[in-house]
């Protein structure tokens, strides 16, 4: 069974099992139970579930990010043990039904609009506020934490949204593997350092919504969830300015094919192949986007030249002529205003690929692989990637085609097509 079947088995059975047993013991403290489902399902309404909004996060990750508002808002239910100075009654089965009940409320735009991957974004839900529930519900309610007090509560509580926010990256990481076959590692890692972000956040606002419904009651809930309402929303103007900014990067790139310097849709086969590649070489999220960025303008320098190289195979022209037209075209970068390290890698894609940055050897062996494998009469994809493999004793990274050979081997993958 691979792992995301298994995540969704186990999402689906603790669901079917916390609705059964709340079903039969009738909702407790119903009031509290649709304030905290209310706050959920905002939150849930508000997430940029699209594939920008992962990439504009750093993370990549094709699962999406969790709302923060619905993630604080179920993490601080899961974690209520008293509301207004009276032991709250209800138990971890509730905490699940109410959580799971309020996200298919909050998901039903996404869902309509086509926008979200629902069923892993359910499963994540799910089985973290599971977690979290069944580690604090039972113990709080049979008096295990009554001799913690003051600041020792509030550790014992962060320390559970600690464990339970490691729980799920655990789950989003083994879900985008499971899916997309990249390597566990470089996503756990991006995971992690999300985690660190805005991840921290939904952890401490968690922690204090649950405190101070303890104290003060129900009324505390806007209150404490405003700025997080308020970030979250600042995250969705940014995912979408993200993603403008990408798509003005791309019409840029397509310059070249406009002035007829290279194949139609040659800069995007090329940038989602070099993704690929450095996602199998464990580059982290920032990295990827650089890479992405410098293999969509790698032939921007193109533009200089007088008559055009045909079907803008540089790799056929002197040495000294590709850097001449490397550096021209990392000069064009620089104008932009893209990050720097975008217009390095441009630079650099003609250097000795011992003296290249990673990206830049990636950029140059899908470059190269690129224009071999649509030359006319050149034989295909295996002869071009055959041609690299020779040259790998001083044109191209080992390493580099080693890993193009594994992710042109996946089913998976799915590159733009010519035209």
């Amino acid at each position: 069974m691979t792992a995301l079947r298994l995540v969704h088995v186990s999402a689906a059975f603790v669901a079917a099992v916390c609705v059964t047993v709340t079903l039969a013991a009738g909702l407790v403290e119903p009031g509290v139970a649709l304030a905290f489902a209310a706050l959920t399902a905002v939150g849930e309404l508000a997430l940029p579930r699209a594939p920008e909004a992962a990439r504009a996060t750093g993370t990549g990750a094709p699962v999406g990010q969790p709302a923060p508002l619905g993630a604080a808002g179920a993490l601080a239910y899961a974690l209520l043990g008293e509301v207004a100075g009276r032991p709250a009654v209800h138990g971890a089965a509730q905490v699940v039904t109410v959580v799971l009940a309020a996200c298919l409320l909050g998901s039903v735009p996404h869902i309509w609009s086509g926008r979200t991957t629902t069923a892993d974004h359910l499963a994540r839900r799910v089985l973290t506020v599971a977690f979290a529930a069944v580690c604090f519900q039972p113990l709080y309610g049979n008096g295990l934490f009554e001799a913690w007090s003051g600041p020792a509560y509030v550790l014992l509580l962060v320390a559970l949204l600690v464990l339970t926010a490691l729980c799920d990256t655990v789950l989003a990481a083994a879900l985008a593997h499971s899916r997309t076959r990249w390597p566990f590692g470089p996503l756990l890692r991006d995971e992690l350092r999300g985690l660190l972000g805005i991840g921290s956040a939904v952890c401490a606002t968690g922690a204090v919504m649950a405190l101070a419904v303890a104290v003060v009651g129900l009324w505390a809930l806007p209150v404490f969830s405003l700025p997080l309402l308020l970030t979250q929303l600042a995250l969705r103007r940014y995912a979408a300015v993200r993603a403008t900014y990408r798509q003005t990067i791309a019409s840029l790139a397509r310059a070249t094919e406009i002035a007829g310097c290279t194949p139609v849709g040659h800069a995007r086969r090329v940038a989602a192949l070099s993704e690929a590649v450095g996602r199998d070489l464990g580059l982290s999220g920032s990295e990827l986007t650089v890479l992405e960025y410098a293999a969509l303008m790698h032939d921007i320098g193109q533009l200089s030249l007088v008559d055009p190289v045909p079907a803008g195979a540089t790799g056929t022209l002197p040495l000294q002529e590709q850097r001449r037209i490397a550096l021209l075209g990392g000069a064009v970068v620089r104008q932009t205003g893209v990050d720097a390290a975008v217009a390095v890698v441009v630079e650099r894609q003609a250097d000795p690929y011992r003296e290249q940055p990673l990206a830049a050897r990636i950029v140059r062996a899908v470059n190269a692989y690129e224009e071999k494998a649509h030359e006319p009469g050149a034989g295909g994809a295996l002869r071009a990637l055959e041609e690299l493999r020779l040259g790998t004793a001083g044109e191209y990274a080992p390493e580099v085609v080693e890993s193009l050979a594994r992710v042109l081997s996946r089913d998976c993958l799915t590159l733009p097509v010519a035209g």
